[in-house]
């Protein structure tokens, strides 16, 4: 009987990339733990919008369809990566509606309780949030076919998201300083470019614009902007339509 093995390198890459999507996901819960998933599984009664509700399932199937495609391009089954990815793409764009959807919904419900300059304040998260997701997400979808370069641009696209988790973590402080929210945020992205530099002697540049474009969105700079005129005026016209 012939029995294939796979490479010390070539297995430890995959494990490596497994392991991301778990620290991924670990982060996620993690920070959703105190304020969501945890009061969840104790059974108490949570008076949110149903829309909060469904964007929590939207965003959890994202992280079970980020972490199964890494297991089964880590296993070879090609065949079955290729065939969640048909799905993920319009998976993909539902993460991106559901999370405007979350964002204008919180925002409306603010307005209408009389919580006019929390809404606005709150406001820039969802939004930014969305607006650098989807460029990246679609980047990986245009580069389905050049896997070295997809993967990363889907690494890179999944970690965007985690800053709302991240934010949360109260347990490292209220607030939590920006500088330690922007290490935690971008921990996947820092350890994928140890790794390709340990690997390869280089890092990807898809992790370094990622990075940048994290830097330039972190709770720092959504304070800078919503300190703006351009800010002020949008959100104000926001209310109007909503109140």
């Amino acid at each position: 009987m012939t029995t294939l093995s796979v490479s010390p390198p070539l297995a430890t890459t995959r494990r490596f990339y497994i392991g991301l999507g778990v620290i991924v996901t670990v982060l996620a819960f993690v920070g959703f733990w105190p304020t969501y998933f945890g009061p969840l599984l104790a059974g108490k009664v949570d008076k949110r919008p149903s829309f909060i509700h469904f964007h929590a399932v939207v965003y959890v199937g994202w992280l079970l369809i980020f972490i199964a495609q890494t297991v089964f391009a880590a296993r070879r089954r090609i065949d079955l990566h290729i065939k969640l990815g048909k799905i993920g793409i319009g998976y993909g764009v539902i993460v991106i509606l559901v999370g405007l959807l979350a964002g204008f919904g919180m925002f409306a419900v603010r307005v209408r309780a009389g919580e006019v300059a929390e809404a606005q304040r709150r406001l820039i998260g969802p939004l930014v949030d969305m607006l650098v997701f989807a460029p990246f997400f679609a980047a990986a979808v245009y580069h389905r076919r050049r896997p070295e370069l997809h993967k990363r641009l889907m690494i890179v696209a999944t970690t965007t998201l985690l800053i709302a988790a991240v934010v949360r973590m109260s347990f490292l402080g209220d607030p939590v300083h920006p500088g330690l929210v922007l290490l935690i945020w971008s921990s996947p992205i820092l350890l994928a470019m140890g790794y390709d530099f340990a690997k390869r002697r280089i890092v990807h540049p898809v992790y370094l614009l990622g990075l940048a474009v994290m830097t330039l969105e972190s709770p720092m700079f959504r304070r800078m902007a919503r300190g703006t005129d351009t800010w002020q005026s949008f959100s104000a016209w926001m209310v109007t339509l909503v109140s």
